[in-house]
């Protein structure tokens, strides 16, 4: 159960209640959604995260399904993934990942890579210039950096989910998840 009340969506501010939409998920804004200058902006850079990248929407969600499953971030993970399934990421490896098997042979060497990097940055808050040298000889510059912003966006929202308690709720639709990843979903419904 949250640790702090949601938000009465009838109640919420305005700029709460534009991000809401039936076929998404609620929960998350109507608990972050107390800091109303704040969450409609993250709600933008995390939908920019997901639908307006060069970087291969399956990688940014490999990543994003392991630092849920790390940080134990139950409501990340659910959400994720039914927008990896849409992103193209394959059963077997959402269930590798979720036995924490990242060198699984369901995985390409840039996908371990991706999985690797991230393991990394999230157990040790830092990656080695090693890591960061293998992931620029795989991914240009513009793609390193989208990853990894995507990972510390994620890591942060995975603590924050876990210090409120936010609960898992059903995922967004599948047109949602399809939407998100084409780029096709405004913060504003």
């Amino acid at each position: 159960m949250a640790r702090i009340p949601y938000l009465d969506p009838a109640r919420a501010p305005e700029s709460v209640r534009r991000l809401l939409a039936p076929d998404r998920p609620q929960k998350i804004a109507l608990l972050f959604g107390h800091a109303e200058s704040n969450w409609p902006r993250l709600a933008d850079l995390l939908l920019s995260i997901l639908g307006e990248q060069a970087l291969d929407p399956r990688l940014r969600e490999l990543a994003i399904l392991r630092i849920a499953g790390l940080r134990q971030a139950r409501y990340e993970w659910d959400q994720h993934v039914a927008i990896s399934s849409a992103a193209g990421v394959r059963a077997e490896q959402i269930e590798a990942i979720a036995r924490g098997d990242v060198a699984a042979a369901c995985f390409d060497p840039l996908e371990r890579l991706v999985l690797a990097t991230t393991t990394s940055f999230v157990r040790d808050g830092e990656l080695s210039a090693e890591s960061v040298e293998k992931l620029a000889a795989a991914l240009p510059p513009r793609e390193l950096v989208e990853l990894l912003l995507a990972c510390g966006v994620y890591e942060a929202l995975a603590k924050l989910m876990n210090a409120l308690a936010l609960d898992p709720e059903a995922a967004g639709s599948r047109a949602f998840a399809e939407a998100v990843n084409r780029g096709a979903v405004s913060p504003r419904a």
